[in-house]
């Protein structure tokens, strides 16, 4: 995940820095930081970070020639 795929899946997910720091158990000032471009948290963390956006319906598009992205799942059902 880059810090424009974490902006843009809280955007579809409609959460705040704060709502994804506790929904991945870390600190405010590692998303903000990641987002920020300041740093980039350590693996255990942005694993974290990702399974929440993901929990949330958010899919992380890899590169892929077409530039890296996200989306929401379509609702099961």
């Amino acid at each position: 995940m880059t810090p424009e795929q974490c902006r843009a899946a809280r955007g579809l997910a409609n959460i705040s820095q704060a709502d994804l720091a506790k929904a991945a158990t870390v600190g405010l000032s590692t998303v903000r930081n990641f987002e920020a471009g300041r740093s980039i948290p350590v693996a255990n963390n942005l694993t974290a970070m990702v399974q929440a956006m993901e929990r949330l319906g958010v899919v992380f598009i890899a590169e892929n020639g077409g530039g890296a992205g996200v989306r929401l799942a379509k609702p099961k059902g």
